[in-house]
C-alpha cells in the first residue's frame, strides 16, 4: 500500500536493525528503501573503520545528503523508507529541514547487550562494536516518533509500525457548533481526524458518529465516545484540539486524559479560557512533559468552517509541531498568508483573543448606538438604515460587523422586521468582563469596552425598573444631523476603540515580558475574525513602524479632524435622550488626552489632604514628592 508523499525514517544506534526493518517495511509498502550508511563520505567510512567515532562536523554533509534525498523523493510525489541513525535532535532537524510534516520517525530501541550481540554476529560492516558506546552517549530519544522494541520479531515490528502509521493525525474534543465546524474545515484540508464527544445517556449519545454521518467531508474521520479509545487512535506525538467549556470543565477533562497521555503529546485549548488559567495549565503540564497550547479562535461558526483567525501561545517548540495544521484551516490575508501566527509565551494567545472580544463589544455597541440615532431620531426604518450602512461599507468603513448588520436589518418575519421581534436584552460570555478587568489591572483607560459591557448589563435589568422609563423622544428643538456627520462620528469613535484595545495588549506585553508583535496581531485580524475590517488593514504599517495609533500621522490627523462631528453627534443624541455610552466614552477620551483642562491635580490634592499621598509639582525637574498640611 503506497503512502504517497511520506518519508519513513528508521532510526536508532548501529546494530538496532534499521536496515532489516527498513527493507521489510519498504517491501510491504511497495516503495524504495535507502540505507543512510551509503551516503557517508569515504573519509567518514575510513574514520569509523579505524575505530574513531564521527563528530558533528563529520556528520553535517552526510545529514544534508539525506535531506536532499528525502526532498527529491517528495518532490516526485513518491515515498521512501530511509535507514539512518539520526541520534541527536540537531541531526533530525537537519534531515527534516522544510519537510517536518512529511517525515514519520521510527525509533528502534533495545538494550546495549542485545545490540552488541547482533553487531558481533554481523560480517563485513565498517562499524566496529567498540564504537557502540559512543552512539549511546550521544543518543537523544525523540518524543515525536513511533517507538519499536527490537526484541520483537521483524514482522511484528513492521506490523506495529504500519498500525501506528495509519493512526489519525489530529483529535478534536467537543462537537458543538465551533468544534464541528473546525472538524469539517480540517477534513476538507485532508487531515486525518479522530472526533470525541462525551457520552451522557439520553442527552449526548453517539454525537461523534452522528456528526460524521451528517457531513460527507467527515467520512474518513473516526468517531468516539470512549476516551481511552479516542486517545489510542492518535499517532504520536498525539495532538488533541479541545473546544469545550472554559474553566473547571477544561481542568476536569485534562485530568481525565492524563493517565492516557505520553511525554511529548500536545493539548490545544481553542476555547475562550482566561489567560491566567492557560498559564497555570502550561506550567502544570510541563512538569509531566506534555505541551499545552492556549489558542484564541475567532470567526464564529462560519469562520471555523471556512477559515478563522487563530492565536496560539505557549511553548514555541510545540507550536512548530502544530503550525502546519493551523495554517491548513486559517483564513488568508490579502497577500495570501494565513491569519494564524505564534502570539507568544504563557497565556498570551488567550489574552489577545480576550482583547479582540473587548474591541468587538465596543464595535457592536457603536453600530447599535448609530442605529438608534438613525431609527429613533431620524425616523428611518430598518431597511433604510441597512442602505446607509451598506453605502458606508463600500469604502473605508468596510467591516464584517457592519456588513452583517446590513443583512440583519433587512431580515423580515412575515410583515415585521425581525429586529423588532427580538427581545431587547444582550448577553455576554465573560470575555468583555475579563478585558475590562485586565485594562483596570494594567492601568489602561478602556472606557469604550467598559461602556459596551455595562450597556449589556443594563439591558438585563431595565425590565425590572421599567417604572422610571421616560416617554418616547419628543425633543423637537434639537437639530437632526446629516448622514455624513453621523458617518464621521462613527469613523472617529472606531479609531479610538482600536487605540484603547491595542494599548491594553501593549501594556500586557510589557508587564508580562511577552514581546508581542502588534503589527502581526493586526494582520491576523484582517480576515477570519469578527473584527476584520479595512481599518485593521490600515493599522498594520502603523504598528510595524512602532507607532501607537494616535501617534501615526494618518490616524492622528483623522481623529482630530473628525472630533467636531463626534462632539455634535454626542450632543444631539443626548438631547434626544439616547443612551450612547460608547460614543460619549470616545469623546471623553479625546477630551482627556487634549490636556487643555486640569482635573487630576484636584484629585491628587484631595488624596494628599485626607491620606498624605503626596504630589509632584509642575516644572519640577527633580521629580520630588511633596506633602502639604492643608
Amino acid at each position: 500500500m503506497n503512502q504517497s508523499g511520506k518519508i519513513y525514517l528508521v532510526m536508532g544506534v548501529s546494530g538496532s536493525g534499521k536496515t532489516t526493518i527498513g527493507q521489510l517495511l519498504a517491501s510491504q509498502l511497495h516503495i524504495d528503501f535507502f540505507d543512510g550508511d551509503d551516503f557517508h563520505s569515504v573519509s567518514n567510512i575510513e574514520k569509523m573503520k579505524s575505530g574513531q567515532p564521527l563528530d558533528d562536523h563529520d556528520r553535517h554533509d552526510w545529514l544534508k545528503n539525506i535531506n536532499t534525498l528525502a526532498s527529491k523523493t517528495l518532490a516526485a510525489n513518491t515515498s521512501a523508507v530511509i535507514a539512518c541513525s539520526a541520534l541527536k535532535k540537531q541531526y533530525r532537524e537537519i534531515i527534516s529541514a522544510n519537510l517536518k510534516e512529511s517525515i514519520i520517525w521510527i525509533y528502534l530501541h533495545g538494550s546495549k547487550e542485545l545490540i552488541q550481540q547482533r553487531m558481533a554476529a554481523r560480517q563485513n560492516h565498517y562499524m566496529p562494536v567498540a564504537l557502540l558506546q559512543s552512539q549511546f552517549d550521544i543518543l537523544e530519544i525523540p518524543n515525536e516518533s513511533i517507538k519499536i522494541d527490537i526484541s520483537l520479531d521483524p514482522q511484528t515490528m513492521v506490523n506495529t509500525i504500519l498500525q501506528e502509521t495509519y493512526k489519525t493525525t489530529l483529535g478534536i474534543v467537543g462537537l458543538g457548533v465551533m468544534g464541528k465546524s473546525l472538524a469539517r474545515n480540517w477534513a476538507r484540508a485532508g487531515v486525518k481526524l479522530s472526533l470525541y464527544n462525551r457520552f451522557v445517556k439520553g442527552v449526548e449519545e453517539q454525537v461523534a458518529e452522528k456528526t460524521i454521518q451528517a457531513y460527507p467531508e467527515l467520512e474518513k474521520a473516526s468517531g468516539f465516545e470512549d476516551l481511552p479509545s479516542f486517545i489510542h487512535s492518535l499517532a504520536k506525538p498525539r495532538i488533541i484540539f479541545m473546544m469545550i467549556k472554559a474553566g473547571k470543565e477544561t481542568d476536569r477533562f485534562i485530568d481525565e486524559m492524563l493517565p492516557h497521555l505520553d511525554a511529548g503529546d500536545i493539548l490545544i485549548d481553542g476555547g475562550n479560557s482566561h489567560y491566567e488559567d492557560t498559564k497555570n495549565r502550561i506550567a502544570f503540564l510541563e512538569k509531566k512533559q506534555i505541551h499545552f497550547i492556549g489558542t484564541g479562535v475567532s470567526g464564529g461558526e462560519k469562520g471555523a468552517l471556512y477559515g478563522p483567525s487563530i492565536m496560539p501561545s505557549g511553548s514555541y517548540e510545540a507550536y512548530q509541531k502544530i503550525e502546519h495544521l493551523l495554517y491548513a484551516i486559517a483564513a488568508k490575508d490579502k497577500n495570501g498568508n494565513p491569519c494564524a501566527a505564534y502570539i507568544g509565551p504563557e497565556g498570551s494567545g488567550h489574552f489577545v483573543k480576550m482583547i479582540h472580544n473587548g474591541i468587538e463589544y465596543a464595535e457592536m455597541q457603536l453600530i447599535a448606538e448609530t442605529y438608534a440615532y438613525l431609527r429613533y431620531v431620524q425616523g428611518l426604518d430598518p431597511f433604510a438604515i441597512a442602505q446607509v450602512f451598506d453605502a458606508w461599507n463600500q469604502g473605508d468603513l468596510h467591516s464584517y460587523l457592519l456588513e452583517s448588520t446590513v443583512q440583519i436589518l433587512q431580515k423580515k418575519e412575515g410583515e415585521s422586521y425581525l429586529i423588532d421581534l427580538i427581545l431587547d436584552v444582550a448577553g455576554n460570555k465573560g470575555t468583555g468582563n475579563w478585558a475590562t478587568i485586565a485594562a483596570s489591572e494594567l492601568g489602561i483607560p478602556a472606557g469604550m469596552i467598559t461602556g459596551a459591557l455595562f450597556a449589556r448589563y443594563v439591558s438585563t435589568i431595565k425590565e425590572s425598573i421599567r417604572h422610571i422609563k421616560q416617554a418616547s423622544i419628543t425633543n423637537i428643538h434639537s437639530t437632526q444631523l446629516s448622514i455624513d456627520t453621523i458617518k464621521s462620528a462613527y469613523t472617529a469613535a472606531r479609531i479610538i476603540n482600536h487605540q484603547q484595545g491595542f494599548l491594553i495588549i501593549k501594556a500586557a506585553s510589557l508587564e508580562f515580558n511577552w514581546n508581542l508583535d502588534l503589527s502581526n496581531i493586526a494582520r491576523i485580524w484582517t480576515n477570519g475574525c469578527i473584527i476584520r475590517s479595512r481599518l485593521m488593514e490600515k493599522m498594520i504599517p502603523a504598528f510595524h513602524d512602532h507607532y501607537e495609533l494616535f501617534e501615526y500621522p494618518e490616524f492622528q490627523e483623522e481623529s482630530l479632524r473628525l472630533k467636531p462631528e463626534l462632539k455634535s453627534f454626542c450632543i444631539s443624541a443626548l438631547e434626544f435622550d439616547l443612551s450612547i455610552p460608547c460614543f460619549t466614552a470616545s469623546l471623553d477620551y479625546l477630551n482627556s488626552l487634549s490636556g487643555m483642562y486640569s482635573t487630576a491635580n484636584i484629585i491628587q490634592a484631595q488624596r494628599d489632604f485626607f491620606g498624605a499621598h503626596t504630589y509632584q509639582k509642575m516644572n519640577d525637574a527633580s521629580g520630588a514628592f511633596y506633602h502639604t498640611e492643608w
